[in-house]
């Protein structure tokens, strides 16, 4: 089959590979019939995440057609077609039966890597190098999914896959980091980032009763399209980000602050250029800009949500504001298996349509060129779904 493979830093290839295989009585094989790229992809790409390995195929955004099943999956059929959540969750630990799927105990094969990193590890994801399981991604023509038992969900006839695809990740992932603010009527949302998931942080804030929400970003396309959404939007090239808020917000800072940017933020004051320098000479991992600004600017009381990956040791962390304005911080991979069925049923009721996000259809064999103009914000990029077929 054909699969899109990391073979360097700033390398990516369409190679042939070997089909993917049952290996065990829960795994399905899917016939991928649409998968996206992902701004978390890029810092694969990029090569800030450790541990990948040339061949590594990636793509952690797909769905597709059940083609094989393994003999203890029940709950799925040959010929249906699903959407996979990224994260891979057995369904049996601690963490899964506490609803905590990205925190899973048993997927991921390769936990002392990420013990020594992190103190503990983290579920499997598919596609996101061997701390995160080595589990092959869906940027390809077929993929193994474990556990389809638990992770998977059937799509109603009728919904395209533009309306369906983006619950494997940035749907939820949005939703769930407006959630982690615990929104309350009347409520102002700041959301640093418009690119894909930010997007979605946006469309879900009000969704969830936000008053007014404030969408953060330089890039033209990208603002108007929140502003599409109702937002109100602050150009971080033109204006100082914190005195807008202010302006916005009486006085007083956002409710809830969403840092959907992560670990590669930019900006136009001297710490991101202080980040920038740090991280070219390896004495730092994290570029912190948006999260700083987050902390600074939400009310006090307020929280921070991080949705943005965030992949080693942050430099300049304003503990000392948080601290003293008694900020709540909530972050994590998102807990993908919660959000796919309540999430669909806004889809079917006509609540949201996911597909206005989508700028750019393209082959599979050309995914190289996708990741280009994603990760440079070319021809008014911003998101990009793949068709292996």
């Amino acid at each position: 089959m054909k699969a899109l493979c990391w073979n360097a830093k700033n390398d990516v290839r369409v190679e042939t590979v070997p089909d993917p295989k049952i290996l065990n009585p829960r795994d399905a094989i899917l016939k991928i019939t649409t998968t996206a790229i992902c701004g978390s992809d890029l810092h694969l790409l990029d090569g800030y995440i450790p541990t990948m390995k040339p061949g590594d195929i990636l793509g952690h955004e797909f769905m597709g057609e059940v083609v094989e099943l393994g003999s203890e999956v029940k709950n799925l059929a040959k010929g249906d077609r699903v959407v996979v959540p990224f994260n891979i969750a057995c369904g049996n630990c601690w963490y899964c039966k506490k609803k905590l799927w990205s925190c899973c105990d048993n997927s991921n094969p390769s936990p002392d890597l990420a013990e020594t990193l992190y103190g503990g590890p983290p579920s499997a994801l598919f596609g996101y190098s061997h701390m995160f399981g080595g589990y092959a991604g869906g940027q390809a023509q077929y993929v193994r999914v474990p556990f389809a038992d638990v992770g998977p969900i059937k799509v109603p006839d009728g919904l395209p896959d533009e309306k369906v695809i983006f619950l494997t990740d940035i749907f939820p992932t949005g939703y769930m980091a407006v959630e982690n603010c615990n929104v309350q009527k009347g409520d102002t949302i700041a959301i640093w980032g418009a690119g894909p998931v930010g997007q979605f942080a946006a469309r879900s804030a009000f969704l969830l009763g936000a008053e007014q929400v404030v969408v953060m970003d330089d890039v033209p396309e990208r603002l108007q399209l929140a502003r599409d959404a109702g937002a109100t939007t602050v150009d971080i090239s033109q204006e100082y980000v914190h005195d807008k808020l202010m302006d916005l917000t009486a006085g007083r800072g956002p409710d809830g602050c969403v840092d959907c940017v992560g670990l590669e933020a930019h900006g136009a004051t001297l710490d991101h250029w202080y980040d920038m320098a740090k991280v070219k000479i390896g004495l730092a991992t994290d570029r912190t800009h948006a999260l700083r600004q987050t902390i600074n600017s939400v009310r006090k009381g307020g929280t921070v949500s991080i949705p943005g990956v965030y992949g080693g040791f942050l430099d300049k962390f304003p503990l000392g504001a948080a601290f003293a304005k008694g900020v709540t911080f909530k972050m994590g991979q998102t807990h993908t298996h919660n959000y796919l069925k309540p999430l669909l049923d806004r889809v079917q009721n006509g609540e949201i349509d996911p597909s206005f996000v989508i700028t750019h259809t393209l082959p599979l064999d050309q995914a190289p060129h996708g990741y280009e103009i994603f990760r440079a914000k070319k021809d008014n990029c911003i998101k990009i779904v793949l068709k292996p077929d």
